[in-house]
C-alpha cells in the first residue's frame, strides 16, 4: 500500500485561500484524469467540500507523488504553487488512512461530529468510480471510511458533540440562543437547491419560520424542494419556489437568507443587500451598529481615520465608508498599482496631515503588505475581524448565512447597518471555541483500531497473490506428477488413480497449510510486507504469474465495488479458506 493524500483545509489554510482554491465539479473530473495520467499515481480520488480540498492517490514513489499531486492541485485550483504550498498537508500510508477515517467520523470537521461529511465522502467515491480512477486501494479505503464513520455515530455520542454546519450557522445568527425562538415567524429565503441548501430549508422549517422561499437556477429543482417542505408534517411552513431573477425582490421581504450554490461569482452583492434593507433600518434606531472603522480596528484602540485626504493621487471616494489599511477595512477590489500610489502618498505625509489617533505614515508597512497580497491574488480581498454577535444591541433586520465556497455573499455586507452576516470564515472562528464532548475520545479510539485493522488487511491482501501463485504451482506439480505416473503405469484402474491423486494432493495441502496461514498472519503485522518477496524467492515463483493473479483480483474487486454505499459488502480480501480441489487459497 502506498496511499498518499495531499490537501488543505480550514485547519491549515485561511478561508480566503480555500475560497480561491475551490474546485467546481468539472474541474474535479479533470484533476482526477490528470492525476491518473501522472506517472506516480495508479489511482486517484478527490474529496472537495466547503472547507477542504484533498487529493488521494495510490503512488509508487513518495517524493515524486507529493510533488506531482501538489502541482496538480495548484494548476487546477488556479492558486500558484508557491502560494499554495505553505498551506498544504501531506499524509502517507497509515497516517493517510487515519486522516480519512478521522474526517469520516467528523473529528476533522469545522463543527466536530457533523455527519454531512459521510455523504461527501460517498460522492467522492462515486465520482472516482464513474471516472474509473478508483482501483482496489481507494475503493477499499473510502468504503471502509464510510463504515467507520457510521460506526462512530452509532456506537458513541459524537452526535451530541457536533451538529450540521447549517445548525451551527443558524445558532451564530441567533446569537447562540435557541434557534427556534429566533426563527419563529420569520420569512426565509434559501438560495440554491443542493444538499446543503435543502438541509438549510428543512432546518428552518422545523425551527418554526413562517415561510421558506427557494430560489434556484433550475426552477424545477426549487419547486421540488418547496413541495417537499410543504408536505412535511407538523411544520406548518408555507413554501414556494422562484427563479433566480426574483432573488433581489424576495430579499426585500426576507428576515433571513441562506445561500449555498456552486456559482463562481457573487450571488448577493453588497449593493443588492443594501437595496434590500433600505428603508427597513430607521436612521435613529442604529445604536447597535458599529462603524466600519471602529469595528475593524484592534481591540481597545480608537477608530482609525479614513486616509483619503485631499491631494491623494488615488480616488477613494467610491469606497464604502472610505479607506483605511490600519483597521483591515480595506477596499475589496483595489489593485496593486493603486495601493502603491496610495502608499507613496501616505509615506510622504506632512505633519499637518497626521492625526493623534493614527499617523498615516505608520500605515505604510501595512499598505506594503497589502500591495504584496494584491499582486498575488489580483485584487485586495475583504479583510475583517469577525463581529461578535452576542453583544449586539438589537437584532438585525436581515440575517445572512453564506455556506458556499467560494462565497456567494459579498463579505462587505457586514458594514451595512441592520445586516448580520455569518459565513465560512466567521464559522471557523466560532468553532475554534466550541466545546468537545467526552465521546470524541471514544471515537478516536475507534479510528485507531480501525486504522490498525485496515492496515493489517491491506498487508495480508498484498501477500495473497503470492500465496495463490504458490498454491497454483503446487497444483501444477501434482498434475504433472500424476500424468507422469500414468505414463509409467498405464494399467492403473480409475479407482486406484483417483486414490493416488487424492493422497498426493493431501500431502501437498498439509505441507503448505501451516506455512501459508502463518505467512498471512505475519504479513498482517507491521513490517510484514517482505514475506511476499521471501516466498517468491524461496519457491522461485514466476513474477508474471503473481502479477496475473493480482490483476484478476483487481478486476473482481472493481466489479464488487459497484455499490458505492458499501453497507452489505464483505471484505473481499478474505482468502483464508482454501479449497484443495481447486488448488487455490
Amino acid at each position: 500500500m502506498s496511499l498518499l493524500v495531499v490537501g488543505l483545509s480550514h485547519r491549515s489554510a485561511p478561508v480566503s485561500v480555500l475560497e480561491r482554491a475551490a474546485l467546481p465539479a468539472d474541474t474535479q473530473a479533470k484533476l482526477l484524469q490528470d492525476a491518473l495520467a501522472a506517472e506516480p499515481a495508479a489511482e486517484a480520488a478527490v474529496l472537495a467540500t466547503c472547507n477542504r480540498i484533498e487529493l488521494y492517490a495510490d503512488v509508487d514513489k513518495f517524493h515524486a507523488g507529493v510533488a506531482e499531486l501538489s502541482t496538480l492541485l495548484a494548476q487546477h485550483s488556479g492558486v500558484g504553487l508557491e502560494e499554495l504550498t505553505p498551506y498544504l498537508y501531506v499524509h502517507y500510508e497509515d497516517r493517510a488512512v487515519h486522516h480519512l477515517f478521522s474526517v469520516a467520523c467528523g473529528l476533522d470537521s469545522m463543527v466536530v461530529g457533523e455527519g454531512q461529511i459521510l455523504g461527501q465522502i460517498k460522492d467522492a467515491l462515486a465520482r472516482a468510480q464513474e471516472l474509473h480512477t478508483a482501483g482496489r486501494l481507494l475503493n477499499d479505503l473510502f468504503q471502509q471510511a464510510l463504515r467507520v464513520g457510521k460506526r462512530a455515530h452509532s456506537e458513541t455520542g459524537i452526535d451530541r458533540a457536533g451538529q450540521s454546519l447549517v445548525t451551527f450557522g443558524l445558532e451564530q445568527l441567533a446569537a447562540r440562543g435557541p434557534v427556534e425562538t429566533w426563527a419563529k415567524g420569520k420569512r426565509a429565503l434559501v438560495i440554491g437547491a443542493g444538499s446543503m441548501s435543502s438541509l438549510a430549508a428543512a432546518t428552518l422549517a422545523r425551527a418554526g419560520v413562517e415561510e421558506v422561499v427557494v430560489a434556484n437556477r433550475t426552477l424545477e429543482r426549487a419547486e421540488r424542494l418547496a413541495a417537499i417542505l410543504s408536505e412535511q408534517g407538523g411544520t406548518g411552513v408555507s413554501a414556494r419556489a422562484v427563479p433566480m431573477d426574483q432573488v433581489a425582490h424576495e430579499l426585500t421581504r426576507a428576515d433571513v437568507a441562506v445561500s449555498c450554490t456552486g456559482a463562481t461569482g457573487l450571488v448577493l452583492t453588497a449593493d443588492a443587500v443594501a437595496a434590500a434593507v433600505e428603508g427597513r433600518v430607521p436612521a435613529d434606531s442604529r445604536p447597535g451598529d458599529v462603524p466600519a472603522q471602529s469595528r475593524s480596528g484592534s481591540a481597545g484602540h480608537a477608530a482609525q481615520p479614513t486616509v483619503a485626504d485631499d491631494g491623494c493621487p488615488v480616488d477613494l471616494t467610491a469606497a464604502p465608508r472610505g479607506f483605511s489599511v490600519a483597521g483591515e477595512a480595506a477596499v475589496a477590489g483595489m489593485d496593486a498599482a493603486s495601493l502603491e500610489q496610495h502608499a507613496a502618498w501616505v509615506d510622504n505625509a506632512p505633519a499637518e496631515r497626521r492625526d493623534t489617533a493614527a499617523d498615516p505614515r505608520a500605515e505604510a508597512d501595512a499598505i506594503a503588505a497589502l500591495v504584496a497580497a494584491a499582486s498575488v491574488t489580483g485584487r485586495l480581498p475583504e479583510r475583517r475581524r469577525p463581529v461578535s454577535f452576542a453583544g449586539a444591541a438589537r437584532p438585525a433586520v436581515l440575517a445572512l448565512l453564506d455556506l458556499a465556497m467560494p462565497r456567494d455573499i459579498d463579505a462587505a455586507v457586514h458594514r451595512i447597518p441592520g445586516v448580520r452576516l455569518v459565513d465560512i470564515e466567521s464559522l471557523a472562528e466560532a468553532s475554534a471555541d466550541a466545546p468537545m464532548a467526552a465521546d470524541v475520545e471514544q471515537v478516536r479510539g475507534i479510528v485507531s483500531d480501525e486504522v490498525a485493522a485496515f492496515g493489517a488487511a491491506q498487508r495480508a491482501a498484498h501477500i495473497t497473490p503470492t500465496v495463490v501463485a504458490l498454491r497454483t504451482m503446487a497444483a501444477d506439480v501434482v498434475a504433472n506428477e500424476i500424468a507422469r505416473l500414468d505414463g509409467r503405469l498405464p494399467g492403473l484402474e480409475d479407482k486406484q488413480r483417483a486414490e493416488i491423486t487424492q493422497t498426493v494432493r493431501r500431502v501437498v495441502d498439509k505441507l503448505l497449510h501451516a506455512p501459508t496461514v502463518r505467512v498471512k498472519q505475519l504479513a498482517g503485522e507491521p513490517g510484514g510486507a517482505g514475506y511476499a518477496d521471501a516466498l517468491r524467492t524461496l519457491f522461485d515463483l514466476d513474477p508474471q504469474k503473481v502479477a496475473a493473479v493480482s490483476r484478476a483480483d483487481h478486476l473482481t474487486d472493481a466489479n464488487d465495488a459497484a455499490d458505492v454505499n458499501g453497507e452489505n459488502r464483505e471484505n473481499h480480501q478474505n482468502h483464508e479458506n482454501y479449497d484443495p480441489n481447486r488448488g487455490r487459497a
